[in-house]
């Protein structure tokens, strides 16, 4: 077979068959009171990637099953290449599952199944300004400095008095104005009394 796929740096050797399986994930939803129902699409699944193949002698057998179970136990998806598949536009894989048969007629002989999965990498992190524009976030810097620069004018005037309870102040004015015109009253009373109105 002259197809030759490579998992990261690593070319399977001996691979005699390779599958893919690609299907869309379709749900269908019955409407009551109609035969048939709606079919929903709900995107397509990850391809699936069956490679089979055969080895022979040990230690061909022996640097196979360490290279792929390494792989396998890592769990981390690696890059994918095979010159048959460039249309599905596979780029990472996941080792799914692993297959492996000796038979006693054929001693020498290891017989692999390798099943893989479709692993993209994951989608950027979104954006947590959602897409607001530059320009206005320039503009609030803006306002914060304004806002800022005139709370730094308010503290250089000094100790401000505190206007929350105005009642104190304005009794004491009232007492101070009571008192300065006490006197007025006894003026009037001995006017009045010279001008015979009393």
């Amino acid at each position: 077979m002259s197809v030759r796929p490579f998992l990261d740096d690593w070319e399977i050797p001996r691979v005699c068959v390779i599958k893919t399986r690609e299907r869309r994930d379709l749900v269908e939803l019955a409407v009551p009171g109609r035969a048939g129902g709606l079919a929903q699409d709900l995107g397509s699944e990850p391809t699936e990637i069956v490679i089979e193949g055969s080895l022979y002698g040990e230690d061909a057998r022996h640097d196979f099953l360490e290279t792929i179970r390494d792989k396998f136990k890592s769990g981390a998806p690696v890059p994918f290449v095979v010159d048959v598949l460039t249309a599905t536009d596979v780029q990472q894989v996941g080792i799914h599952a692993l297959y492996f048969t000796e038979d006693a007629e054929h001693p020498d002989e290891l017989e692999f199944t390798l099943v893989l999965h479709e692993s993209p990498p994951p989608p950027p992190p979104p954006d947590p300004l959602g897409g607001i524009d530059a320009g206005l976030l320039e503009d609030a810097g803006g306002l914060l400095d304004s806002v800022t620069g005139a709370l730094d004018a308010i503290d250089a005037l000094g100790d401000l008095p505190n206007i929350g309870d105005p009642t104190p102040q304005v009794r004491e004015a009232m007492d101070r104005v009571t008192a300065s015109t006490e006197g007025l009253r006894t003026a009037a009373t001995l006017l009045g009394s010279l001008f015979g109105e009393g």
